[in-house]
């Protein structure tokens, strides 16, 4: 599957303005339920804290991943957010987190949900793409940088 199939470019922040961890699900939240109304953003938000509490999403290397699943969600979405500042998300290195990939899954789609964030965390493993994520200047050029890259895998 090819992240171009679940991640739009309006599903882009360039600029997060949240200073904590709920504040950047919300900011993420906002852009995917204000392009698909059948979503709730309180359901999905109470989903997506209760995840981070189960362990941060936090990865480490500015890198974070929220992700959860949803009864009633028909197809993977994927947005994604940019702290320029960066923000304490508990990541596991202690780091701020400046990259944030939010997935939203149906609940029974465990396999593609899986394969959608180890696919997303390998490519965060390369530390010349989140440079230029990081570096980016508008909404199309991070969409492009993060779909050019998909191709590679």
């Amino acid at each position: 599957m090819r992240l171009s199939e679940i991640f739009k470019p309006q599903f882009v922040i360039p600029d997060l303005k949240a200073h904590d961890k709920k504040g950047v699900l919300e900011e993420l939240l906002e852009i995917v339920t204000g392009q698909e109304s059948s979503l709730n953003k309180g359901t999905l938000l109470q989903v997506l804290l209760e995840r981070e509490r189960l362990g941060s999403t936090g990865i480490g290397d500015g890198v974070a991943l929220p992700h959860g699943k949803l009864r009633g969600l028909d197809n993977l979405l994927l947005s994604f957010g940019r702290s320029i500042e960066g923000l304490d998300f508990d990541s596991i290195d202690e780091q701020p987190a400046y990259l944030f990939f939010l997935l939203l899954a149906p609940e029974n789609s465990a396999g593609m949900h899986l394969k959608s964030l180890a696919k997303i965390s390998r490519m965060l493993k390369d530390g010349n793409l989140r440079q230029q994520l990081m570096r980016a200047k508008s909404r199309e050029e991070i969409y492009k940088i993060i779909i050019d890259k998909d191709e590679e895998f």
